[in-house]
């Protein structure tokens, strides 16, 4: 397997494309917006160049990993040689829906799709293609040059040989495969959200601010992000909607999101990618700080 076609450029696909591309796949990166691919590509080229400071890789790596990137805008072309597909689109069930339908007529037949999905079901996702079989997770971790650890995530009719090649191309890609099944949320959100929308709520009730929760976190359970920064990091849009999931999926109140979450989703404040969540982010400073609300 050499062609690997990433749908979307954003924080994961961009990432995704990274990865592959350094171990020497030839990587389309699709995108239907230029500005988003030109931004996926500079993106790309940063994180090399973090890897070269660190004295993982050499300029010459860096300058034949961009070459092997090419973007697309269209998903026709895009896909046209690919043997593996991995859709990175946003955490919206239709819209993944929609791009597994268009895969399944575009993509060559033998080709495997795969979905970064970090809570929908892969079993829906593949029952709108035509070959459920050949559709399968694959839950990079962020930042993906960093995080080891994929999930491969087998659907209700994924095949064996599937899951196997997945597993292959994982560990090719010097990561940590780990196969589950396909139950709402998988393993890493199943166990991660409850615990991020947990200190929410202890937010919420007043039992601690923001700094003294993710401290607890950090020093006393060897977390190395408290569960507020990290829910900032994710985006509290993709908790919330991964919460939802698992509500909807399993049916049990433990699950709703607290009101606190829900709020500041709709207020706008997301977490790093708008500047405010329950800290304050700027690319100007590394400094942890925490927002104006929740200040004591």
């Amino acid at each position: 397997m050499q062609n690997i076609a990433v749908i979307g450029s954003g924080t994961m696909g961009n990432g995704i494309a990274h990865v592959f591309a350094q171990k020497g796949f030839q990587v389309s990166l699709i995108d239907i917006s230029e500005s988003a691919l030109a931004r996926g590509i500079q993106n790309i080229t940063v994180n090399l160049e973090r890897q070269i400071k660190k004295g993982l890789l050499t300029e010459n790596d860096k300058n034949e990993t961009l070459q092997r990137v090419k973007t697309f805008t269209s998903v026709a072309d895009g896909v046209a040689n690919a043997e593996l597909v991995v859709e990175a689109a946003s955490e919206n069930i239709e819209v993944k829906l929609e791009i597994f339908r268009q895969l399944d007529k575009l993509a060559p037949s033998e080709a495997i799709l795969a979905t970064n999905t970090s809570s929908i079901s892969i079993t829906k996702i593949g029952s709108v293609t035509q070959r459920s079989e050949q559709v399968i997770g694959m839950h990079f971790m962020n930042p993906v040059p960093v995080m080891k650890l994929v999930e491969v995530i087998r659907g209700y009719a994924t095949s064996n040989e599937v899951t196997a090649s997945i597993m292959d191309i994982s560990r090719g890609l010097d990561k940590v495969p780990v196969e589950v099944n396909d139950y709402p949320g998988f393993v890493s959100n199943r166990i991660l959200m409850p615990m991020i929308n947990e200190a929410i709520e202890t937010l919420f009730e007043g039992v601690a601010g923001v700094e003294e929760i993710d401290t607890v976190m950090k020093l006393g359970m060897a977390h190395p992000m408290g569960p507020l920064q990290l829910a900032d990091f994710i985006g509290l849009d993709v908790c919330l909607a991964i919460l939802r999931v698992l509500q909807e999926g399993f049916g049990n109140p433990k699950y709703a999101p607290c009101p606190l979450l829900v709020n500041m989703v709709q207020a706008g404040h997301l977490g790093s990618k708008t500047g405010k969540g329950f800290y304050l982010w700027s690319k100007d400073s590394k400094e942890l700080v925490v927002a104006d609300r929740f200040r004591k």
